[in-house]
């Protein structure tokens, strides 16, 4: 099976001379970093270093602590922590590429300068409606993640890329997190020949599913009991799950980032669910965190669109509301009854 082309002629030739004529690349993540967004950005900057660039990737914020173990997260420098670093690259550089993210507003408090800079822009990413106006578009919301993207353009500009074992775990880590370890959104030939290629670089898949989802404390597993148990309402006659996190009870559970990842899934688990939702209290602005996860055909994205100033996949997609979170939840009980006919 041939990986998809996704450079016609045209822009593999504007490809080749953007990031021949590049030296210094900057590569941007989106906020809230994920496994697709941290293995997209990483993936790339080991690709573009063996090349000679001085490619450096940037985050608005932390990756979650079990994402720490990739190779070369060392070098990904986080605006919040490190503004005058984060903007110096950014000012100084001749390319800026943004992987998993096609739309400013998702690099938060950074976006407003980074629209401003006047670089030359790729994107590559695979959530709808892209909004950034690039050099070189490369969008496709069919994949399954950003990370399955960049493996047929890297394979298409160079076969042998995707045999570096740093590359190839990183691009694998972003696949498996952005599908559940192949649970959903996942069903789709190509993605396993990619999944083939990789495993050829000799990665441990294996270990790489342990790191992720065996990397937990004792608190977050007891955090993950008092949610369910004491936190979780179910309304059974419409198949929804939802449940609270303030920041008064991330302390209590000491808290670390990404301990809340995951958890918005485990609901669907009940026989019969249609729809999960989170509504989290943010420990660095006024603002509440809202994940919405489904099942089917329920469309998450649209409800996260109307009520929650967000946006996503249909069937996994996230917003932001203003605190406090007791008003958040309010305005999360009108979006579940205005789409009462699809959730029973």
């Amino acid at each position: 099976m041939n990986l998809t082309q996704y450079l016609d002629a045209p822009t593999l030739e504007r490809w080749d001379k953007l990031i021949g004529q590049s030296q210094r690349i900057a590569i941007l993540g989106h906020a809230g970093p994920d496994g697709d967004a941290m293995g997209s950005i990483l993936a790339l900057t080991h690709y573009l270093r063996k090349m000679g660039k001085k490619a450096v990737p940037i985050v608005p914020n932390p990756c979650p602590d079990f994402l720490r173990w990739l190779p070369g997260i060392q070098s990904v420098i986080s605006a919040i922590n490190n503004p005058r670093h984060a903007m110096e690259i950014l000012h100084n550089c001749e390319l800026v590429v943004c992987l998993d993210f096609s739309g400013y507003d998702r690099l938060e408090d950074i976006g407003d300068r980074v629209s401003q800079l006047h670089k030359p822009v790729i994107v590559i990413d695979h959530h709808l409606a892209p909004q950034i106006d690039a050099d070189i578009l490369i969008s496709n919301p069919a994949a399954s993640a950003t990370c399955e993207i960049l493996s047929c353009l890297l394979h298409q500009a160079d076969p042998s890329a995707l045999l570096d074992n740093n590359i190839a775990t990183c691009l694998y880590c972003g696949i498996m997190t952005d599908t559940g370890a192949f649970a959903y959104n996942s069903n789709r030939a190509e993605l396993y020949h990619i999944t083939a290629l990789l495993l050829e670089s000799g990665i441990d898949k294996d270990q790489i599913y342990r790191n992720v989802y065996y990397n937990y404390s004792e608190q977050r597993m007891r955090l993950v009991g008092y949610l369910l148990n004491e936190k979780m309402t179910y309304l059974s006659d419409i198949h929804t799950a939802i449940y609270t996190l303030t920041v008064e009870e991330m302390k209590r559970y000491h808290f670390v980032r990404g301990d809340a990842e995951g958890i918005v899934n485990m609901p669907l688990q009940i026989k019969g669910t249609k729809l999960s939702i989170s509504m989290r209290e943010d420990t660095e602005k006024p603002i509440v965190r809202i994940s919405l996860r489904s099942i089917g055909d329920f469309p998450c994205n649209k409800m996260a669109e109307e009520f929650f100033n967000g946006g996503g996949h249909k069937n996994a997609s996230g917003g932001t509301l203003p605190k406090p979170i007791e008003e958040a939840y309010k305005t999360a009980l009108k979006a579940i009854e205005a789409y009462r006919d699809q959730l029973i």
